[in-house]
């Protein structure tokens, strides 16, 4: 099940503060979201860690023009260009941004603090050297939204094939959080993103939703360890499928600012 990446809020609302859409003090907030507080260490120009608002203006004044998500996994680099240092840091983390216009990259790493029962999240984004490539694997929104339209036909049809029911107590609740989510789909993208990229994103939550429903127990009389091994061979496709749709709508619209 999609749930958003915080390297995909810093994307978004990244990208509609570098061409003005929103304020910095907008764009910091929707990126922290519930997290106590996120700090940038190893920008260029500066000695120690500093806080995000500070961050994104630096990185304008580097150059920075745009940003797009990564969401790499073993064996799967997407949305990844090197080096190989920055890119284990980002499969370690299954996420990262790449900056487009200044060979940076940024790696959160999550730490919790504070006593039992009062646990805040921090967040450190270490900015590091990238290669000035194009990402690995990463479609257009148009191929995206084509390939998970047929992602969605195999999923079901995997998920009957493998006796996984879509009903349940688990399985509806799991549908109407999907629901929910979809209503308010403008929300997860910033001001700037096309109606497409909105589409594209709900559809791949949609793809993980079932892939998600599949990779649990309690759907369907497939519960024994092979059976479960067999459902996610099945759908290991449809779930990069739906990775790679997320990674082209957050990365829309610096795509479309390249093709002109």
């Amino acid at each position: 099940m999609f749930s958003e990446p915080r390297s995909g809020r810093l994307t978004a609302w990244g990208n509609a503060l570098l061409v003005g859409l929103v304020s910095p003090d907008d764009a910091v907030l929707a990126i922290v979201g519930d997290d106590a507080v996120h700090r940038v260490e190893g920008l260029p120009g500066e000695a120690g860690p500093v806080g995000l608002t500070l961050a994104l203006g630096r990185l304008r004044a580097l150059g920075v023009n745009g940003l797009r998500l990564a969401l790499p996994v073993p064996g799967h680099p997407l949305g990844l260009s090197g080096p190989p240092e920055f890119n284990a840091r980002a499969l370690d983390a299954a996420e990262a941004v790449v900056c487009h216009g200044a060979a940076l990259g940024l790696v959160p790493e999550v730490s919790e603090a504070g006593p039992e029962g009062d646990l805040h999240v921090e967040v450190v984004w270490h900015c590091l050297p990238v290669r000035e490539a194009p990402p690995a694997d990463v479609p257009s929104l148009g191929e995206a939204e084509r390939e998970l339209a047929e992602a969605l036909r195999e999923a079901t049809e995997v998920l009957s094939r493998l006796d996984v029911a879509g009903s349940g107590p688990v399985a509806e609740a799991a549908i109407d959080a999907y629901r929910a989510r979809a209503e308010r789909g403008r929300e997860a993208l910033a001001p700037g993103y096309p109606p497409r990229a909105v589409r594209v994103l709900e559809l791949a939550d949609r793809v993980g939703t079932l892939v998600s429903l599949a990779s649990g127990t309690g759907h369907g009389g497939a519960v024994s360890a092979g059976e479960m091994s067999a459902r996610a061979l099945a759908l290991r496709p449809v779930e990069r499928t739906a990775r790679r749709a997320l990674v082209a709508a957050y990365n829309s619209v610096v795509e479309e600012r390249e093709r002109g």
